[in-house]
């Protein structure tokens, strides 16, 4: 597998984007997937027929542009990133001298995002390992380049990212993932209920650190992405209310762009044990 993948890898960009166009059309014809994406449109109000489709070739297209971005070297892929729209709030952030905290949601290419960063400051991201050693082996060596450091999600790698926050370094954290028990708290998003994580706040509340969203739109027919950087306001002390704001940004920032949402993860799943609030979503 490693050696196909790195094989593929070597595949220019727009042929890359192609077939994963052609894989996220096979994908509709599985019922389930093409009923997770549709739901979860339904829910966040954006569902038409049209859009269904879209998202899902964006999803093949997320599959196929992993093997490429693990694989080809680190000033290639970031070549890839034609444009960038708001650097500035880094540099800004960076000047204040209390570190970044960068939110990068499943919206665009996650991966790619990262990397541009690791290409130019010191960033620290947690990560979970892939069951498939294969698959691991291969998001090692893609993900720890550049100035990037990989810690796994536990309290050494809370407290690898308050370190780096603290040397005025860079953050990195998935801002719209569903939390394990007893380490998130409930927030709307799209709607309905969500058991979000609540470790960016604790890190902006330990460190004084600014917040800022991260994405990476995939330009058309394979002519490569634009990273797009936007501040957040100043979060309140209440975690409740910060989550509140934070996700109002993540909403808007997807309906910008919604076709390259990642409508596939289920972040509204809970554990029977779970009760979400009583009070509507609002």
């Amino acid at each position: 597998m490693l050696l196909f993948l790195r094989i593929f890898a070597l595949l220019p960009l727009p042929l890359v984007h192609f077939l994963g166009v052609l894989l996220g059309l096979l994908g509709l014809l599985r019922p389930r997937h093409r009923q997770i994406i549709a739901n979860n449109l339904r829910q966040a109000g954006l569902y038409s027929p049209g859009l269904l489709i879209r998202a899902a070739i964006e999803f093949g297209k997320g599959m196929t542009e992993l093997a490429p971005i693990w694989v080809r070297s680190l000033a290639t892929v970031t070549g890839w990133v034609r444009e960038v729209r708001g650097w500035e709030h880094v540099e800004a952030a960076r000047a204040a001298g209390k570190g970044l905290i960068v939110l990068g949601p499943h919206l665009g290419c996650l991966e790619l995002a990262g990397l541009y960063l690791a290409a130019r400051l010191p960033i620290t991201a947690l990560y979970r390992p892939p069951r498939q050693a294969w698959a691991h082996t291969l998001m090692q060596a893609g993900r720890n380049r550049g100035m990037a450091k990989m810690v796994e999600p536990n309290l050494g790698g809370v407290r690898a990212l308050l370190t780096a926050l603290k040397h005025n370094e860079v953050a990195w954290v998935l801002p719209d993932q569903r939390a394990n028990t007893g380490e998130g708290a409930w927030a709307p998003m799209f709607g309905r209920w969500a058991y979000m994580p609540t470790l960016l706040y604790r890190l902006a509340a330990a460190s004084g650190a600014q917040p800022l969203l991260f994405y990476c739109k995939r330009l058309g027919w394979g002519r490569g992405y634009r990273l797009v950087i936007e501040p957040l306001p100043t979060l309140p002390a209440d975690t409740g209310a910060a989550m509140r704001i934070v996700n109002q940004a993540l909403e808007n920032a997807v309906h910008q762009l919604p076709e390259q949402y990642l409508w596939t993860y289920q972040l509204h799943r809970f554990n029977r044990d779970e009760t979400p609030p009583s009070e509507p979503a609002i």
